[in-house]
């Protein structure tokens, strides 16, 4: 799995998605339902550049933990951001329950790029 290509190709939609909330959304989101998708963006932004960091280490030491980190961090994304971005589209409250579960893969995925970092300095 090339985690750099998916880290890119996160980053390039976050840019994209980022650029059409601020442009496409702001007559048409609620102020609440816009800063839901920015934070999305934001968030998603940010753990693209972080799968593509991990996806740097893992060619440099693979089989060191790192392949997992970003797939936790990539499914992570894809939940976390993913569901504020339906929540603030479609305005339906139950995608915020969604949320916290990517946060949860999230936060995995941060942990065990810790423990592949660990193991790489030993």
């Amino acid at each position: 799995m090339n985690l750099r290509l998916l880290g890119a190709l996160s980053a390039f939609l976050a840019v994209a998605l980022g650029a059409f909330g601020a442009h496409a959304l702001k007559t048409r989101l609620t102020p609440d339902l816009l800063a839901v998708f920015e934070t999305g963006a934001r968030y998603h932004l940010a753990h693209a550049i972080a799968l593509f960091m991990v996806g740097e280490a893992e060619a440099r030491e693979p089989g060191r933990g790192w392949l997992a980190a970003g797939v936790a961090l990539g499914l992570g994304t894809v939940i976390f951001a993913g569901s504020l971005y339906a929540l603030a589209l479609t305005g339906v409250r139950m995608w915020g329950a969604v949320t916290p579960f990517g946060g949860l893969a999230l936060l995995a995925g941060w942990a065990l790029a810790a423990h592949a970092a660990w193991r790489a300095g030993r």
